[in-house]
């Protein structure tokens, strides 16, 4: 459905899963210090190797081989329309690919999950009469795909964007503003269109909780998107898109002007850009009414067989099993005791770095143990000593079978 949304852009969906640290982090630009590249928070294979983190990890590598002309990475393009083109086809791409994340556990996150990058760019040179184009085509291709197979459209989606430009969401200083604010009406624009376009087929009506937030009936069938001010280390000025669901706000989309020092170690100084990453799972959750993440990994075939190829289908629950809960409590080591659970060398000397307690080392261990069979991990107490300065924690781990 995406795809479609975008027939001048190559499509990629077949990149392999295992990156270097240099593609997911130093290509992006993302600090040494950034918290994102902790042994937490990502799974390393090695101090070098890594399982990406992101669909961004092959951002530099595709803007790269569209100037390069690398075969070799360029043939993997899927679209049809454009492929064998021997103009740059990677000014514009999608590229759709599993990404692997330690995180919390709850029915929104799972360690596992599917991201869709885009990447737009645009000739410094011909920019004024590009983004015109790009306007037009767009307002053009509206026109001409008012039904992509899906059926009508159910709801009607409400975009709320107050937002602007500030110091804490800034331009770069090595681009000119004029230039800037229609990149980013582009980028806008585009967003608010294919986000438009597809969360109008969701199944699922607005709840009490929104009509109250909306001030709309749920008859009305109505569901909120807004845009917020983010930052991320490769964009800026930055925004993520989110709905409103399940009663509460759901992130499904980070974008942002792209940082010209990353066009320019891409081979690509000459362009201006904006890029996008997008979470499929939970757009498939808001598009198909699935309440939990894990049952997206189940083989159950009450769950399997609700759904077919091209088709959007109201998730029906089978299972209405309660849920149980163990608590589990545990001492942590004050960081003067220096009891190591996470070891990362430090290549700025010749010590090593130990981590007292990460939150999501506890939840690889749930996870491990466990398996799909927890709901959710939450903190529920903490307690400091004040004769010995130790801290306990209790967390709470909530059982709840989707099969049984």
């Amino acid at each position: 459905m995406i795809f479609s949304r975008f027939p001048s852009y190559a499509h990629y969906d077949e990149l392999p899963p295992i990156v270097t640290e240099y593609q997911n982090f130093d290509s992006l630009l993302i600090p040494r210090t950034h918290s994102s590249r902790n042994v937490s928070d990502t799974y390393y294979i090695n101090k070098d190797v890594l399982l990406r983190t992101h669909t961004s990890a092959h951002q530099a590598q595709l803007i790269k081989a569209g100037v390069e002309n690398d075969n070799s990475i360029i043939e993997k393009n899927k679209n049809l329309l454009i492929k064998g083109k021997k103009e740059n086809i990677n000014r514009r791409f999608l590229a759709a690919a599993d990404v692997y994340r330690r995180d919390e556990i709850d029915s929104s996150h799972y360690p596992i999950f599917h991201q869709m990058e885009g990447v737009t760019l645009f000739s410094k040179e011909n920019f004024y009469q590009e983004i015109e184009k790009s306007r037009n085509d767009r307002n053009e291709f509206r026109t001409i795909s008012s039904s992509d197979g899906f059926g009508k459209a159910k709801l009607i989606v409400e975009t709320v964007d107050d937002t602007a430009v500030t110091d804490s969401n800034p331009f770069q200083s090595v681009h000119k503003p004029e230039e800037i604010k229609l990149l980013i009406e582009d980028m806008k624009e585009t967003m608010n269109d294919m986000v438009s376009h597809i969360l109008s087929h969701a199944m699922k009506p607005p709840t009490g909780s929104e009509k109250e937030l909306t001030g709309s009936s749920s008859e009305d069938n109505k569901l909120k998107v807004r845009w917020i001010e983010a930052y991320f280390p490769f964009t800026s000025p930055s925004w993520e898109l989110e709905v409103w669901w399940n009663n509460e706000w759901l992130e499904i989309c980070g974008c942002g002007i792209m940082r010209d020092e990353l066009l320019v170690k891409s081979g690509a100084g000459d362009k201006l850009g904006w890029a996008f990453g997008f979470g499929l799972d939970r757009l498939a959750m808001i598009l198909f009414g699935i309440p939990d993440i894990r049952l997206f990994w189940s083989s159950d075939k009450r769950f399997l067989n609700q759904f077919s190829p091209g088709k959007i289908s109201q998730f029906k629950p089978f299972s209405k099993y309660s849920s149980c809960f163990k608590d589990v409590s545990f001492w942590t080591a004050p960081v003067t005791e220096k009891i190591v659970l996470d070891v990362k060398k430090d290549e700025d000397s010749d010590k090593n770095i130990g981590t007292v307690f990460f939150e999501n080392d506890l939840m690889d261990i749930v996870r491990e143990v466990a398996g799909d069979l927890v709901d959710n991990v939450t903190l529920v107490d903490k307690f400091v000593n004040p004769k010995t300065n130790r801290t306990s924690l209790c967390y709470r781990i909530n059982y709840c079978a989707m099969d049984r």
